[in-house]
């Protein structure tokens, strides 16, 4: 088993930053590849950004390529995703995910989720 927290989710105005942190416990975390989901009021829970378990290759959705930025640091367990030039468009319950398959966008690929962490981006 895998545990994962997510916090670092709060209010901000459009063009403002956060930092979303996933802190894991349990089982290697350096085993897994990791990602970041959203799901907004009313949609699909959707794909925003993957952290091979070796924090070589990263991988972000078209929406928050160039705003988003995902990493991990296996020594502290923990993948973050910083998040730049936000718009309300971004306003979702962001979760963290932990699985096997390599760089998958599919959200049936990961094993563990966390609770998730709203983030609301004002206008």
């Amino acid at each position: 088993q895998v545990q994962l927290v997510e916090s670092g989710g709060g209010l901000v105005q459009a063009g403002g930053s956060l930092r979303l942190s996933c802190a894991a416990s349990g089982r290697i975390f350096s085993n897994y590849n990791m990602a970041w989901f959203r799901q907004a009021p009313g949609k699909e829970r959707e794909f925003v950004a993957a952290i091979l378990w070796s924090g070589g290759n990263t991988y972000h959705a078209r929406a928050v390529r160039g705003r988003f930025t995902i990493s991990r640091d296996n020594a502290e367990n923990t993948v973050y995703l910083q998040m730049n030039s936000l718009k309300p468009e971004d306003t979702a319950v962001y979760y963290c995910a932990a699985g096997r398959v390599l760089a998958s966008t599919v959200e049936d690929d990961y094993d563990y989720w966390g609770q998730g962490t709203q983030v609301t981006v004002s206008s």
